[in-house]
Order: C-alpha cells, then structure tokens, then sequence
C-alpha cells in the first residue's frame, strides 16, 4: 500500500482508508448503510491491515456513536498499528449543547471520542462541518489546547467552503495555533466540484484530501446501467436524499466510460474510478466504505496498478462539466488563462 503525506504535514497515512459509516446500524441514514456488529468489523479491520490499510474513519453522528464503539472495539489490542480519525460538529441531540464547535462542544465531543473509540489519543480530529455561531478564533484556540494535551495530534475539517477554511488557516497562522492539515470532501467522478476552488487552495496551503463517497453516493458500482431502473436492491432507494444530487446524464455518460475501460483492464467499475481520484492532486487518502468482504477486497483492487494516459483522458472528457462562475472564464477564456495559469 503507497502511503502520503497527509497535506503539508508530517503524517504519513494509506492511499486508502477504511470508513466505519457501515459499523452500528442505527438512524435511517446509517441503518441503510450497514449493521456491521464487533465481529464483522474486527475481521474487516484484519482484511484493511493485512492490506497495508492503516487509517479508519468515523464521527459522533455516524450511528448516534455506535460506528465510533464498534470501531474502537474491532482495533482493540493493536492500538499502535492503527491511526484513528474521527469528527465532531454536527448535532448529535437537540440540546443547545449538541451541536457546533464551541469550546464546551469540543471538549466535551473529544472526551465522548475518545471514550467511545476506547483511546488515549486521536491521530485525526476533524470539524464535521463549518459552525458560523462560534467564532474562528474560539473553535482554534480550543483545538490548540486539544493537542497541546495530546488528545489530539492532527487536526482537520470537512465540508468547508473556500472562504472558510482560508479564513480559519489565516487566524491559526496569526495565532500560532496548528493548523489543519486535512480537508475531508466529497469528490468522484460524477462530482468534481471540488476541482474549482478546494483543490487549489489545498495545494497551495499544503491541505490534504481525503475523500468520501468516491463512487458519488454509491452509484458508481457497475449496477446502475443507462436505459435501465435503479436496482430494487440499492440503497439508493433509501439513501438518495441523503448524499450529493448526480445529473443522470453525467452518471450514463461516466459510466459507459467506465464500462469501456473495465473491458480493456479487467478492473471493476468501482476500482476504476478509485484509481482514477488516486491520481487527482492534493488527494491524500481515498476512504473506502464495505458492508462485506467481497466489497472490501474488490475496492483494495482498485490500487497497485495504473490506468493510461489515454484512460485517463477519456475519465476526464466523460465526466467533465463547464464549472460555475466565477470559474468558468478561467476554463474558456485565453485571458484569464494567461493571467492565472494552473498551479496544478
């Protein structure tokens, strides 16, 4: 397994991660997922480090806290072999307290972390997602005093908009408080907005993706056809609403790309299109999700090996869109091509 720097950090972590949204089985959301118990997790775990697969993610609102128990149950005796990444923001009751990133919320959604996942420490530690009622300043002076203690030893985010991560990388700079290091987005081939703003800011910042959902919310798996209805055995009945909206024109058009390119390999579907976002600048580690073995063991397939040149181009012409403005006349036109060429 490669291993990358996560960002512009010294930590090295897999090119590919296991997600723990399929342990516990609780809400509507999760219990679509997977009601992966102990056991089944344990010998995921077993399958994920006997791959070189070291880092497992999960956060307080997967399974109202059961994934993070499950998880630390399952890596229980091999603490050392492992990096444990979890995340905090999102409301996990409805108290006024069960949600954001105020000191009070972290300190307490790291101690609940910490207790649940069965650990001293946590190797990641991401905000779920941007908290506009706590100020900047708050949420990293807390996050600081997290690592100076040791609780916590990277910090992340996930979900952020350009303006808010630059801001929060800027007052970390200020203040001298460590900064975060890790980006956790959605990106895939039916969903490469990230590539407009994020990704540009990631390089230049030194901000490591991480990525979830890398088959677009499950519909990159080899199942979902053109001409024909949604599989009555796909989560998406249930999940849809959920995830990221895909233009189904786009989804046809990547997969019979896809379809074209498993032919010529004898890859899967699904490891094509890892692969493909293994190649993408910024992208640290591609995390992974498998109710089952035989998911797990196809999704490790997708490392190891390499697409073309020409595959590559041919993933990027089927899944490309005209970005929104302000992008769109860097993509079009010469001038404003000229005055900001590509860092990337």
């Amino acid at each position: 397994m490669e291993h990358r720097r996560l960002g512009a950090s010294g930590l090295l972590v897999p090119a590919l991660s296991l997600g723990a949204g399929t342990f516990g089985g609780r809400g509507p959301l999760f219990g679509a997922w997977g009601d992966t118990g102990v056991d089944e997790a344990r010998n995921l775990v077993d399958l994920c480090l006997d791959a070189g697969v070291t880092m497992f993610d999960t956060a307080d609102v997967y399974s109202d806290g059961a994934s993070e128990e499950v998880l630390g149950a399952a890596v229980k005796g091999r603490r050392d072999r492992v990096l444990l990444s979890t995340k905090a923001t999102l409301p996990t009751g409805d108290g006024p307290a069960d949600a954001g990133s105020s000191r009070s919320r972290l300190i307490k959604a790291t101690e609940a972390a910490l207790r649940r996942l069965d650990t001293d420490y946590l190797d990641l530690f991401q905000l779920h997602a941007f908290d506009a009622g706590t100020p900047v300043e708050e949420v990293l002076d807390t996050l600081h005093d997290l690592v100076r203690v040791g609780k916590i030893r990277y910090l992340g985010v996930s979900n952020f908009a350009g303006w808010q991560l630059m801001k929060s990388l800027s007052l970390a700079e200020k203040h001298h408080h460590p900064r975060y290091v890790a980006h956790q987005v959605y990106y895939s081939l039916v969903g490469r907005d990230y590539e407009w703003e994020l990704m540009p800011l990631g390089h230049d910042q030194g901000v490591g993706a991480l990525v979830w959902s890398p088959l677009g919310w499950g519909r990159l798996t080899g199942r979902i056809r053109r001409d024909q209805p949604l599989p009555a055995t796909s989560r998406l009945h249930d999940t849809a609403d959920f995830g990221p909206p895909v233009d189904d024109a786009l989804l046809y058009d990547v997969v019979d790309a896809l379809t074209e390119i498993a032919a010529e390999t004898g890859k899967t579907i699904p490891q094509i299109a890892i692969n493909w976002l293994l190649t993408r600048p910024t992208v640290s580690s591609v995390i992974i999700g498998a109710r089952t073995e035989t998911q797990l063991r196809d999704n490790l397939g997708a490392v190891g090996w390499q697409l073309t040149p020409d595959q590559l181009a041919r993933l990027d012409k089927a899944s490309a869109r005209t970005a929104p403005y302000p992008y769109f006349p860097y993509q079009r036109q010469e001038g404003f091509a000229r005055l900001n060429p590509s860092l990337i």
